[in-house]
C-alpha cells in the first residue's frame, strides 16, 4: 500500500518540474531585462524605438495601472505577501493539474511573473517597468496616449490570465 500511495505524489512532483523549469526560465527573461533597464535608462528616462513604442525606466511602487501607488508605503509589503501566497496556491495547482496543459501553462506564466514582480519588490521596493507603448487613441483614457509601462512579468501574467479564461470557456462547453 505504502508504494502505491507515493506513486502518485512522485508522478505529481514529476510533472512539476517541467512547469517549475518554464517559470525559472520567465524569471530569468524577466528579471535580466531589468537589470539591463536598470543599468542602461536613469528613472524617468525614455529612448524611441518606433513612433508608438519607446523604452522607458519606470517605477511602480503599485500593482497594475499603479493602483495603490500613492498608498504610502504598506502596499510593497502587501503585494509581497499577496504574490507569496499566489505562488504558493499555484505550486499546489500545478502539482494536482500538471497533468491539464493549457490550465498549467496558464499558472506557469502566472507564476513567473507573480515572482519576477515580487522580487523587484524586495530588492528594489519597487517594480520596474520599461515597455511603452503609445497611440493617439489612447489619449482619452491615458495621459499622451501612453499606455501604462510594462515588463515582461506582466505579459506573462496578463498572456497566463488570458489562457486560464480560455481554458474555463472551453471546460465549460466540454460539459
Amino acid at each position: 500500500m505504502a508504494a502505491r500511495k507515493s506513486a502518485p505524489k512522485a508522478a505529481s512532483r514529476q510533472g512539476l518540474l517541467p512547469w517549475l523549469g518554464i517559470a525559472f526560465i520567465i524569471i530569468l527573461l524577466d528579471q535580466f531585462t531589468k537589470v539591463l533597464i536598470v543599468g542602461w535608462l536613469q528613472h524617468g528616462e525614455s529612448r524611441e524605438v518606433w513612433s508608438f513604442f519607446n523604452i522607458v525606466r519606470a517605477h511602480n511602487t503599485g500593482a497594475a495601472f499603479s493602483f495603490l501607488a500613492n498608498a504610502g508605503g504598506w502596499q510593497r509589503w502587501f503585494f509581497v505577501g499577496l504574490g507569496t501566497v499566489a505562488t504558493g496556491f499555484i505550486i499546489y495547482m500545478l502539482r494536482e493539474h500538471g497533468g491539464q496543459r493549457l490550465f498549467s501553462w496558464a499558472l506557469t506564466l502566472i507564476l513567473g511573473g507573480a515572482i519576477g514582480n515580487v522580487i523587484d519588490r524586495l530588492v528594489h521596493g519597487y517594480v520596474v517597468d520599461f515597455l511603452d507603448f503609445h497611440w493617439r487613441f489612447l489619449a482619452p483614457m491615458f495621459p499622451g496616449g501612453h499606455f501604462p509601462a510594462f515588463n515582461i512579468a506582466d505579459c506573462a501574467i496578463t498572456v497566463g490570465a488570458a489562457l486560464l479564461i480560455l481554458d474555463e470557456v472551453r471546460r465549460v462547453r466540454r460539459s
